[in-house]
């Protein structure tokens, strides 16, 4: 599950590069802007995934870096977040 999760991880980094290329050096019509609608979105739902996961970063030793990865990857970094259970159950 581990392999599944990181070529997840590795093919959403390579499409951050693919729209960042796009943004320096444009691809043909129609393509360049349907990467862009796309990135667009795509940050879109990210932007939402770290509002909706912000109580289970809260107890994270760097949070700000969770932050950083669920803008990047998505729920591929956020499947390691413990749930609420888990952090009460740790500090009891």
């Amino acid at each position: 599950m581990k392999v599944l999760w990181g070529l997840g991880k590795a093919l959403t980094l390579m499409f951050w590069g693919l729209v960042l290329i796009n943004l320096f050096k444009p691809l043909i019509n129609p393509f360049d802007l349907l990467i862009n609608l796309v990135g667009s979105l795509l940050l879109l739902v990210h932007v939402l995934e770290v509002l909706l996961f912000k109580s289970r970063m809260q107890g994270r030793p760097h949070p700000w870096r969770d932050r950083l990865l669920m803008l990047v990857f998505g729920f591929f970094h956020a499947h390691i977040l413990p749930t609420s259970c888990e952090r009460d159950a740790s500090h009891a």
